[in-house]
Formats: structure tokens, C-alpha cells, sequence
């Protein structure tokens, strides 16, 4: 049976430490005498994320190691979600969606409230979408979010519960350890998947 990308990740044993990197491309430039500065934003943003998995047994490792491998390095795809935010702080509990490809700052249609912090998603399966607004947002109206919208949606759905994106592996480098006493450990870098 092939595979299926996006997968999901293992849910036997939880992520022990998980960084979240929010990537902008950006380019500067200062003068060496008087410091003044130009900045150019360029349109690139993405997530990245650096994983660390707690020490383990085998029985709990091999899923974590066959869910690696089936990615085939940079080949596969998968969903991630960050592990301490399963909802939103806000009280919104749907929403739909809609904006312009290249917008952070998309209409949002809701009831309740979504606070800075908050993730939401669009998309489903290899269409899927982490963002996160950056400023509170009670009711209809503009809604400001981090990345800029991927593509333009109209009356998109929201999922506010369980957030995730689509992430790959950030090389071709599937790496584990086993120590002395059989404990496993088990660390990756990743890319949002554009």
C-alpha cells in the first residue's frame, strides 16, 4: 500500500521540547558610516521547528523511527500541530475565512473572540495552513495573521481546534541514538512544506 502524504505524527509518546521558528525573508543593508539602514521585506514567510522526542524504550521508538522513514527525507510530508496550544484561548469556537494570496490581513467571519497568540488553520490534507494571529480580534472584520495567506480564499473554513501545517523534514537525514541501558533518542529538524 503507498503511502499518503500529508501523515501524522505518532501519538504514543508526545513531543518532550518542540521550538517554533517563524522565518521572514528580509533583507538589510547599513551604511558603514553613518549606520542608517534600508530594509526590504520580501514577500517569503515560514514556520520551522526543531523536535526533540523524550527518551524511550523501542516498542514506543519504532513508530517515531517508522514514521521518520516513511517520509523518504525530504519527500514526504506531514501534519504538526504545536503540542501546548490543542485550542484557541479566544472564545471562537467557528470561523470562515477570506483574503487576497499574500494578505496578513484576511476577513475573518466568527462569533467570540480570537487573542493574539491563538492558531488557526485552512485546508485540509496537502492543502493545510498553520497561522497565528497577531493581534486580538473580537467579532467580523479584519483579522491579522502570520504568514501571509498562501493562496485567496473565500468563505474558507477555519479549524480552530488542533491547528496544524504541513511540514517536511528540513534535510535527507534520518538520524536516532540508542544508549547503553536501550533508550532511544530521537530529535529533527523541519520546514514548512511550500
Amino acid at each position: 500500500m503507498a503511502i499518503s502524504y500529508p501523515v501524522n505524527t505518532p501519538t504514543n509518546i508526545g513531543i518532550a521540547n518542540i521550538t517554533l521558528m517563524a522565518e521572514n525573508a528580509v533583507a538589510i543593508s547599513q551604511s558603514p558610516f553613518t549606520f542608517q539602514q534600508q530594509v526590504v521585506a520580501h514577500p517569503g514567510q515560514r514556520w520551522a521547528a526543531s523536535i526533540s522526542l523524550p527518551p524511550m524504550k523501542r516498542q514506543d521508538a519504532e513508530s517515531w523511527v517508522a514514521f521518520l522513514l516513511s517520509l523518504y527525507g525530504q519527500v514526504g510530508t506531514f501534519l504538526l500541530s504545536d503540542p501546548n496550544c490543542p485550542a484557541p484561548r479566544g472564545t471562537a469556537v467557528s470561523a470562515t475565512l477570506t483574503g487576497s494570496a499574500g494578505s496578513t490581513s484576511p476577513t475573518i467571519t466568527m462569533t467570540g473572540t480570537l487573542l493574539a497568540g491563538d492558531y488557526i488553520s485552512l485546508g485540509s490534507g496537502s492543502s493545510t495552513r498553520l497561522h497565528k494571529v497577531v493581534q486580538n480580534r473580537s467579532g467580523n472584520g479584519t483579522i491579522e495573521i502570520w504568514p501571509a495567506l498562501r493562496e485567496s480564499v473565500t468563505d474558507a473554513a477555519v479549524d480552530l481546534t488542533e491547528a496544524k501545517g504541513r511540514f517536511r523534514l528540513k534535510d535527507n537525514i534520518t538520524q536516532w541514538s540508542i544508549n547503553e541501558i536501550s533508550s532511544y533518542g530521537i530529535t529533527f529538524d523541519c520546514v514548512e512544506a511550500l
